[in-house]
């Protein structure tokens, strides 16, 4: 549990208590120590960019369940889909808000903020792909 929460850059008690709630499975020892698989490190970051995002443990554990393919819950998904969609929607206002401000910016400043958001809109239109089966 030490060497997870040092890789994953969270306490010892945060790896406790979402073992505790089932977001993080462990299995035991003979002994009697948690033993976390490999893909225990990729759940503890997808949990932690969540709580960044400020959603609630249930609705990660619901992503969670997605993501690993444990959910096929056709209402779940589509409220997942929903989700995301007033996500995107709220985004986009947000950056047209931001259109101004950008305007008032340097070029070289302009550039930066530019690239950033090249790359992020490109790692979400290849995602969106994926979802839909677009290549």
């Amino acid at each position: 549990m030490g060497e997870l929460a040092s890789l994953a850059n969270v306490s010892k008690r945060t790896i406790d208590y979402y073992t505790s709630i089932g977001l993080l499975r462990a299995n035991r020892s003979k002994s009697n120590y948690r033993i976390y698989e490999t893909e225990a490190l990729d759940d503890l970051k997808f949990i932690e960019d969540c709580k960044k995002l400020s959603l609630p443990l249930d609705t990660i554990r619901k992503k969670l369940e997605i993501k690993k393919g444990r959910t096929l819950d056709e209402k779940l998904l589509t409220q997942r889909l929903d989700f995301v969609y007033h996500q995107m929607k709220q985004l986009n206002s947000d950056l047209s808000d931001l259109i101004s401000v950008l305007e008032k910016l340097s070029q070289e400043e302009k550039e930066t903020f530019y690239k950033r958001l090249l790359s992020e809109s490109t790692c979400l239109q290849q995602s969106i792909n994926l979802l839909t089966n677009r290549r």
